[in-house]
């Protein structure tokens, strides 16, 4: 751990960034705060950025306390692993002297594309949609995490394409989809 003093840690602001060398009760006006992620209610894993006015002024892993000053802030907590990078902001009030917990869950599903040729398993991949924008593709056999919605799923083999059309993936259900190419 760094240590400074703490009229330079509170000039160059670093008890927001929790570097400051005291214990966060020994920080005037400081609170503490962890994020605790779920996927499906299951313990999962990501990274939380708390900003003040569009600017961030601390970061770090769910799990992990951070201090900062009291005040209102927004946090944005972002789940790791799933293909579409979803993310959740919550408001963020801290007291001074306080320890809070954020709790976020995210609600995911899986989706996975198996790609054939003349009856056989076949190295291809699918291209994956959210509102007209590609979020991501899949190489055939590959299942990934996905925020429970609607895609559109497109599978290429070689020079084709087939367009398998809008798929729904639903919160802690597998979805496999079979594409089948001459």
């Amino acid at each position: 751990m760094i240590r400074v003093s703490r009229h330079f840690a509170m000039v160059f602001g670093l008890i927001a960034w929790g570097s400051y060398g005291g214990t966060a009760d020994s920080q005037a006006g400081s609170a503490r705060v962890i994020c605790e992620i779920t996927e499906n209610g299951e313990a999962a894993s990501g990274t939380i950025s708390v900003q003040r006015d569009g600017k961030e002024v601390a970061s770090g892993t769910c799990g992990k306390e951070l201090t900062l000053a009291a005040g209102s802030y927004s946090a944005v907590v972002r789940l790791d692993g799933a293909l579409d990078g979803p993310s959740q902001t919550k408001a963020l009030s801290l007291e001074p002297n306080s320890k809070s917990s954020l709790k976020v869950d995210f609600l995911t599903g899986t989706l996975e594309i198996r790609i054939a040729s003349q009856g056989k398993r076949a190295a291809g991949m699918a291209v994956i949609k959210k509102n007209g924008q590609q979020i991501g593709t899949l190489g055939s056999g590959v299942a990934a995490h996905l925020s429970a919605g609607v895609y559109r799923v497109t599978a290429r083999y070689r020079a084709q394409e087939k367009d398998l059309g809008d798929v729904t993936v639903t919160a802690g259900k597998p979805l496999t989809l079979d594409a089948s190419f001459d």
